[in-house]
């Protein structure tokens, strides 16, 4: 067998989970004296099982995301025309972010700004780059994370929340103050933040939200922990801050009509 060929098997092995090596085919091929099409054809196999394989994984990647399936947020479906920046280079690194170089470089994003601009789209489509590269990407609003919490301390299931939250390689809050935080889920943010901060491999954290971060400290009831948070979002961040009017609505149509008894039969 060629070194290729050899490489080929090892690695539909490693992705299909199977005890088995180029090593062990090599040995099987002389005592069973298989032919060369008898190895291709088995390559073929192999290449083919080892795709199937990777297909599943990132459709079932995309199921536990979160991220909407029917009318999905993309890169290519957003509108990059409406947005101007102070200089050519702010457009060019957020479309530069699609590369998902922030989540290797465990570099987290925000997108600021009022509501319509465009954020959620952004984040979303961020999130479906990772997917499509077989990162575990999950996605929740800021409401929801909330809601989470709360339960997992009433059941004395806040470590199994926490674990599940750290997991994904790309983590997408939505919404950063539409909802206010007590004392304790404020902490089990910050523990959050915290252990993905100190996590080993591809990772980072999207944020959306249409408060500056210097006054989220509204929604948060324990500012310590939320400094303590924020200091680790922001050690190495990417900040959008988009302004404008609202993308939604545009294709508004307005008609006027008057409701009146219906005019007398004339006989």
């Amino acid at each position: 067998m060629t070194e290729s060929f050899g490489g080929i098997i090892d690695q539909c092995c490693s992705v299909l989970k199977l005890d088995f090596s180029s090593a062990e085919l090599a040995q099987l091929t002389l005592e069973k004296s298989f032919s060369q099409d008898t190895l291709n054809g088995m390559v073929v196999l192999f290449e083919y099982l080892r795709e199937k394989k990777e297909q599943t994984t990132i459709q079932t990647i995309l199921r536990m995301s979160r991220l909407p399936q029917k009318v999905p947020k993309t890169f290519e479906n957003f509108d990059f025309s409406v947005l101007r920046g102070k200089s050519l280079t702010d457009l060019e690194k957020l479309q530069s972010i699609r590369t998902l170089a922030p989540v290797y470089t465990h570099r987290n994003l925000a997108f600021i700004g009022p509501v319509g601009t465009g954020k959620t789209h952004l984040a979303q489509a961020f999130g479906y780059e990772c997917y499509k590269r077989g990162l575990k990407t999950y996605f929740i609003k800021a409401s929801e994370l909330r809601d989470k919490f709360t339960g997992a301390r009433r059941a004395e299931k806040t470590a199994s929340i926490l674990t599940s939250l750290v997991r994904p390689s790309c983590l997408i809050i939505d919404e950063i103050g539409h909802c206010e935080f007590d004392k304790e889920n404020t902490r089990l943010f910050f523990d959050l933040i915290d252990r993905r901060y100190n996590k080993e491999g591809a990772y980072n954290i999207v944020f959306t939200s249409n408060q500056s971060p210097s006054l989220w400290r509204e929604n948060f009831n324990e500012e310590d922990s939320l400094l303590c948070a924020l200091d680790r979002i922001f050690d190495d961040a990417a900040v959008f801050n988009i302004m404008g009017e609202s993308f939604r609505g545009k294709r508004l149509e307005t008609y006027a009509l008057q409701a009146g008894k219906a005019p007398s039969a004339k006989t």
